[in-house]
């Protein structure tokens, strides 16, 4: 189904204050909510996957003001886009980026994203870049001899750079499109991270950033998998798996959903006050082709874990995270682990097959939690709640490499524990 939306503007219904669900993110030092609202985004694809995620995840953000040039959208993931941020201001123009006076489209617009994946768009957009001064964010998954991965570079005008011609695409022409769901998330998130600091006038990356591995199967059976932690992380684990064609899912996480959630748990835009493991999965049963069921619980020593194939670790503390280490190690089961900061994350498998150390061994947390409870017990103030900041980019970025290792798991691949910091230069 292709989508002609556009919403009409929203200016003179812009709140004085920002909405309560970007509190998370407000927390970020430095943070200029203002400038996103006010930013409009030029996006230019053919893959209808990748712009519709990063469509999604920038109405979360806050962005409001987006043109998107392609061919199609994803009707559903634009739906979702629309009830979590009412103000999103969407203008779609369907075709493909095929002559320089297209160039006009985005004149209006701050920061420019190319996913597109032929080599008459990107050289376009590039000159456009360099003749206007307006920063391309040039973003986008492939496969080719072999090998499949994201690249993400964000060219400026006087920002040369030797290896440029990396950024074009091999075909001169719009084709059959390359659609790769987990991807294209990380290749969504990557761009809106760029998007974000150029806006907000911080440094972006210097250096090409590249993820790469061998090709995968298009489908590899339909195992039954468990997601521990229905949040942020759960929200895309459970988008991207789904979309990858896996679809017995299985959620756990006794939580209801708050407010603060809707900057970057995009499933529960008009879900407050209900069960997140069962919005959640009844969601991606309706809209993804998913079979998921739920448990409104918590995980602990005496969950069963026996009939699952793999788990999937999505929580936030790290209490729970020891024990997924420890149930999955006893029963021998494949485990995913995800940890994700302001702008930082990791993802850490545990193959029982190849061994090692499982995640909570790897990362220490099992010391971490002895020394929480030796404060508590002292009535220290550490063991005080407090929100912490986080944004949705992080959790997209993290989520999509859970998903892409359990598929590579599947396919017999080696799979390296991926460390991601959005502040580096080396950023994966």
């Amino acid at each position: 189904m292709d989508v002609n939306y556009r919403k009409p503007k929203t200016e003179n219904r812009k709140p004085s204050f920002p909405h309560p669900r970007l509190d998370r993110q407000l927390l970020i030092p430095g943070w200029n909510q203002d400038a996103l609202e006010r930013a409009a985004v030029a996006v230019a694809g053919d893959d209808d996957l990748t712009a519709s995620l990063y469509a999604l995840a920038a109405a979360a953000l806050g962005v409001n003001r987006l043109v998107v040039l392609g061919p199609r959208l994803d009707p559903r993931l634009i739906h979702m886009a629309s009830r979590i941020n009412p103000l999103l201001d969407l203008t779609f123009i369907q075709g493909f980026y095929t002559h320089p006076a297209l160039e006009d489209i985005f004149q209006s617009c701050r920061v420019m994203v190319d996913f597109s994946l032929y080599g008459l768009a990107n050289k376009q957009l590039l000159n456009a870049a360099s003749k206007t001064g307006r920063p391309l964010v040039r973003a986008f998954g492939y496969e080719q001899d072999g090998q499949a991965g994201v690249k993400i570079f964000t060219y400026m005008k006087g920002r040369e750079w030797e290896e440029l011609a990396d950024l074009v695409a091999r075909p001169q022409l719009p084709g059959r499109p390359f659609r790769d769901a987990t991807l294209a998330l990380i290749a969504a998130a990557l761009a809106l991270e760029d998007t974000k600091n150029l806006i907000l006038r911080r440094r972006v990356s210097r250096t090409l950033t590249h993820y790469r591995r061998p090709a995968l199967p298009e489908k590899i059976g339909d195992p039954e998998i468990l997601l521990v932690g229905a949040g942020a992380l759960g929200n895309f684990v459970g988008l991207a798996l789904a979309e990858a064609g896996f679809h017995r899912l299985t959620f756990m996480d006794p939580e209801k959903v708050e407010v603060t959630n809707l900057n970057r748990q995009v499933f529960f835009y008009d879900a407050l006050g209900q069960g997140k493991a069962e919005t959640l999965s009844a969601r991606l049963n309706e809209s993804f082709g998913a079979r998921a069921r739920f448990q409104a619980a918590s995980f602990g020593t005496d969950s069963d874990i026996s009939s699952f194939d793999a788990v999937f670790d999505c929580v936030d503390n790290f209490e729970t995270r020891v024990l997924l280490s420890e149930a999955c190690r006893r029963h021998g089961k494949i485990l995913i682990s995800g940890g994700t900061h302001v702008e930082a994350g990791q993802m850490v498998v545990y193959d029982p097959v190849r061994g090692g150390a499982a995640p909570g061994e790897l990362l220490g947390l099992q010391e971490i939690v002895g020394r929480r409870r030796q404060e508590a017990s002292k009535g220290g103030e550490s063991c005080l709640y407090q929100p912490e900041p986080s944004v949705i980019m992080t959790n997209q970025v993290i989520a999509g490499f859970m998903a892409d290792a359990y598929r590579r798991l599947l396919a017999g691949q080696e799979v390296d524990n991926i460390f991601y910091d959005a502040g580096r230069d080396r950023r994966i």
